[in-house]
């Protein structure tokens, strides 16, 4: 069956500017946390750094002209905070904005529609030397930073996100410690989520104070938590989870207000929250970005399987190489809730999977498994839309094989391969497939 999508559906790609970029030293951009990061022993698998990733920096002239190849009619990337603001606050660094100045130029001459988000993760690590999220001040210095970024782009670039999943920074970077900073079980979890809370309400002001018909969103990892069995422990640590997940971003800002049954579970004492602060959060966004991967089974971790009740329902028999069960359902769930949020529109800005390639001949790049994947995701993402869901648009992660956190160039979720020794981009299977959905606007 071919489903089509709405007229002027934003077909896109999505990049991170420490993933892609590199030039980590140049034209006056400081040192990031990911770049500390990566420099602890034993943190990055193979030692690997984001110091050159895929030399966008200098190959974005190259990068457009694929993404024009492909059809994309829209493209996600993120603006380096140390490269525009190297002291995260105070002076902006002309030379760092001119890159972006450049890209967005190049972008619209190919007809493609900027997306720009804010903060993907590379925080100034002088300000995480000053307490970084842990801190309200840091809120008040993205503020001015988004202010310094708007007032140079905001008379091009109409799509804003000011975060890129806060969730990551606050649970991977300050209770795993799998993600810079990390730190492990810092108790400060809680209090990173609220300072960026704070500081995507600071920023959507600034931007909205800039030049009109800005529309300010936030990019969300949601996913649904289905519980192991029918037994009630089993079923409160699922709730517990997806709430902790979902619910407590969600519900700040759409109703400026943090869950009570969440509030009392977690025993958060909100310190944080100071008066005025849920007003500025509770501003609903324009709209909403779904960063959506997988769903997770999820046991109380108490409760022995000889003591639980059937399983709900068979572990999935697919996973990606992340070892992320392949669960396109849930894409749809997802897309409904925020429907249900009263999300005035909403857009995938992150879907995709990693997959080990197949090189033939040198210049080809068989991924059938990525291929099915994104295909049963756009059609969950389809079913959403006929449902009423206002879904705008889609972007596959990621144009670019790159720089993968903590699992350095060992993963790769790119539409086009990237030989890392080279910089030589091959587009893969998958890339051909989706600028055939693109060109049809169906799947």
């Amino acid at each position: 069956m071919t489903r089509r999508f709405p007229e002027g559906f934003l077909w896109g790609a999505a990049t991170a500017s420490y993933q892609i970029e590199g030039a980590v030293a140049e034209d006056g951009r400081s040192e990031s946390v990911w770049d500390r990061f990566c420099r602890i022993p034993g943190r990055v698998l193979n030692g690997d750094t984001g110091d050159v990733a895929c030399d966008h920096y200098h190959r974005w002239r190259d990068d457009i002209r694929i993404m024009e190849d492909l059809g994309l009619s829209a493209y996600r990337f993120s603006v380096a905070w140390p490269r525009v603001v190297p002291q995260g606050r105070g002076p902006v660094n002309q030379a760092g904005l001119d890159f972006y100045d450049r890209l967005v130029d190049g972008l619209l001459e190919a007809g493609i529609e900027p997306f720009l988000t804010l903060f993907h993760w590379d925080l100034p690590q002088c300000l995480e030397d000053e307490g970084g999220w842990r801190v309200r001040g840091t809120a008040h210095a993205f503020a001015d930073y988004a202010a310094a970024v708007e007032s140079r782009l905001g008379d091009r670039v109409r799509h804003w996100l000011t975060l890129n999943e806060p969730w990551v920074v606050a649970h991977l970077g300050h209770r795993t410690g799998q993600h810079a900073p990390g730190l492990v079980g810092s108790g400060a979890e809680l209090d990173v989520v609220h300072h960026q809370l704070l500081g995507h309400g600071l920023a959507s002001q600034a931007l909205r104070a800039g030049h009109s018909g800005h529309e300010v969103g936030i990019a969300l990892n949601l996913e649904p938590r289905i519980p192991r069995s029918d037994h009630p422990l089993d079923r409160d640590a699922a709730a517990l989870e997806e709430g902790l997940m979902n619910r407590w971003f969600l519900d700040p800002l759409f109703s400026g207000r943090y869950p009570d049954d969440l509030l009392a579970i977690a025993g958060w004492p909100a310190s944080a929250v100071t008066e005025g602060d849920l007003e500025i959060i509770g501003r609903p966004p324009d709209s909403i970005g779904l960063n959506y991967y997988r769903t997770e089974v999820v046991g109380h971790p108490g409760l022995r399987d000889c003591d639980r009740p059937p399983p709900l329902q068979d572990p999935a028999a697919e996973v990606t190489e992340m070892g992320w069960p392949v669960t396109p359902e849930g894409l749809g769930a997802m897309l409904r809730m925020l429907e249900g949020y009263g999300a005035r529109a909403v857009y995938v800005t992150e879907n995709g999977a990693a997959y080990p390639d197949t090189i033939r001949g040198g210049d080809r790049v068989e991924d059938e498994d990525r291929r099915s994947y994104l295909e049963r995701h756009l059609v969950e993402a389809a079913k959403a839309i006929d449902d009423g869901v206002p879904l705008r648009g889609y972007f596959a992660w990621t144009l670019l094989d790159n720089f993968e956190w903590g699992f350095g160039y060992s993963r790769r979720f790119g539409l086009v391969h990237v030989d890392h020794a080279t910089q030589r981009r091959t587009p893969k299977a998958s890339a051909y497939w989706y600028r055939d959905v693109i060109a049809r606007n169906a799947v």
